[in-house]
């Protein structure tokens, strides 16, 4: 999950469940508010694993070091402790109402908790039992980026803000949604540069519910009615309810894939179901077998009603290349048995230009973005004739 997400979530748990008070508030900084950034904070804090790229050459850290030890179950209580810990000392040096140490710690832990769930919910795989055991569990329920979630989370905390004032409600709900209005068609065209449309129809629904969100309650005035509390917690029920339709889309995705792979015999070495943008709907059924990758774009609201439609359906394969000692000598280079580690559907390719041999590895998990750029985590191996690696790295062009 992308960061911004990560914080708008925090701040609705802290919102919802620890009663934190609008962060957005002119007034001065009390427990409450400290509870809300706290939680935000603590569910920011595990990417700050990113600032070692900061200080660091090597191209391979996004898949050996990100997600790993700050993203651990193992150490979660450590840094709960260390944020509590300055948190603390800082509100002490400002004289600021701030809850005990215990419950900082506690109000830390939750935040990082929800950062390490909403990333275990994706394909990119976290490592939760670092530093003890370097694996990359994934649920494989959400989009490493869904919008819909994001609103989810973003929505009852505006809302919220817009109706915490009545004599403000109309000026705030209509500059609301002006900013809001364009949001629906700049997703959209994201999603058309990323490969995965959005119909004028689902930009027309989604502007249309803003619109009844925002304006309707200060229309009639029943916004005002409704407690800040009440619509945090809903919003954060609705992200659940989300998850849960993600988690039951997920099984009949699975299903889905399992029964095309038996019955089209494939020996399967590792089978998944990954989510596709921009909905539930949609998922990119995978099976690695021993020469290659079978790959099948799934929309569940097409049903069907027999084995045969299921062999029917369009799939697309992707063989690896023929062994030889290039690619194996590739294989044995230590970077490359890194990439290996990360990939879970890798696929390998070989060609020659010229007197040069280049091997690549691709991952089938991530389609390419564009058509004239090779898929995210490709990486490439150049060798010349006898074996000598002329360069290695990802592929970006």
């Amino acid at each position: 999950m992308d960061t911004i997400t990560h914080g708008i979530a925090g701040a609705l748990i802290g919102k919802a469940v620890f009663r934190g008070d609008d962060m957005f508030a002119s007034k001065p900084m009390n427990r409450g508010r400290i509870i809300t950034w706290s939680l935000m904070l603590g569910a920011i804090f595990p990417d700050s694993d990113v600032i070692r790229d900061i200080f660091s050459h090597d191209k391979l850290l996004v898949i050996t070091w990100h997600r790993s030890i700050t993203h651990s179950l193992v150490l979660l209580p450590l840094w709960a402790l260390l944020l509590a810990g300055v948190t603390r000392a800082f509100a002490n040096w400002r004289k600021w109402e701030a809850p005990t140490f215990s419950s900082l710690a506690g109000i830390y832990a939750a935040g990082i908790l929800s950062h390490i769930l909403l990333d275990l919910v994706t394909s990119f795989g976290t490592m939760i039992w670092s530093p003890l055991q370097w694996s990359r569990p994934a649920w494989d329920l959400i989009f490493i980026v869904d919008f819909t979630l994001t609103g989810l989370f973003l929505a009852p905390q505006l809302l919220a803000w817009v109706y915490a004032r009545p004599e403000k409600v109309n000026r705030r709900a209509v500059g609301m949604w002006l900013v809001f209005l364009p949001a629906p068609f700049l997703i959209a065209r994201i999603g058309e540069i990323a490969g995965a449309p959005i119909s004028d129809r689902v930009v027309l629904s989604a502007m249309l519910v803003f619109a009844a969100l925002i304006l309707l309650p200060a229309r009639f005035g029943w916004g005002v009615k409704i407690q800040h509390d009440s619509w945090n917690r809903a919003g954060l029920a609705a992200a659940l309810v989300y998850i849960a339709c993600a988690v039951y889309a997920h099984h009949m995705a699975f299903w889905r894939i399992e029964k095309f792979a038996e019955l089209d015999r494939l020996h399967v070495e590792s089978i998944g179901a990954l989510p596709l943008p921009p909905s539930l709907w949609h998922w990119d059924g995978l099976v690695r077998t021993e020469r290659g990758v079978y790959e099948l774009r799934m929309d569940l609201a097409d049903k069907h009603a027999s084995d045969a439609d299921v062999l029917a359906l369009e799939h697309h394969y992707y063989p690896d290349a023929p062994p030889n000692s290039h690619i194996e000598i590739a294989k044995r280079l230590p970077e490359v048995q890194k990439v290996l580690w990360f990939s879970r559907f890798p696929v390998t390719r070989f060609h020659k230009e010229g007197d040069v041999a280049v091997v690549e590895i691709s991952d089938i998990r991530f389609a390419p973005v564009r058509r004239d750029r090779p898929a995210s985590f490709t990486y490439r191996v150049r060798l010349d004739l006898a074996g000598n690696v002329l360069s290695q790295g990802w592929e970006t062009r």
